[in-house]
């Protein structure tokens, strides 16, 4: 059974404090997940290329998740911004190996989309998606 569909700001603490947006945004037991890059919690940009920027921006996105009660295996959608497409492909293989630690072998839909660039200017990915929590382990956070 879904909540109410009153849009509901999603800001877990472990992320740097938004200011102008939200990290997610719950809608009924619909998770709609902002871009998140490779912002650590000095809210620096990672460094040491792709697999480390993907690391970060996948664990802050599944950080929001996880805040509202979400899984991994919740997520329905992801899209994946990229300033560097082909440096993306050769890391493939460790990316994959990144996802499955952090998310397990399940992908959802997925698009990886090229850009000439992202909000903070070193960043070389950022990550948004959707996700569709069951109501028994939904979390509502106090908005």
């Amino acid at each position: 059974m879904a909540t109410s569909a009153t849009a509901v700001p999603v800001n877990p603490p472990s992320l740097p404090e938004p200011r102008g947006y939200s990290h997610g945004t719950l809608s009924g037991n619909t998770l709609y997940l902002g871009g998140q890059t490779a912002l650590d919690a000095a809210m620096r940009i990672v460094p040491g290329g792709i697999v480390e920027q993907f690391r970060q921006a996948f664990a802050n996105l599944l950080a929001t998740l996880a805040h509202a009660g979400g899984e991994p295996g919740d997520l329905v959608n992801v899209t994946i911004y990229l300033t560097d497409i082909p440096d993306y492909q050769a890391h493939g293989k460790e990316i994959g190996a990144v996802w499955r630690e952090l998310a397990g072998p399940v992908y959802p839909a997925m698009a990886g989309i090229g850009t000439t660039a992202l909000w903070q200017p070193e960043a070389m990915i950022e990550i948004a998606g959707v996700a569709v929590i069951p109501a028994e382990r939904l979390v509502v956070p106090a908005g």
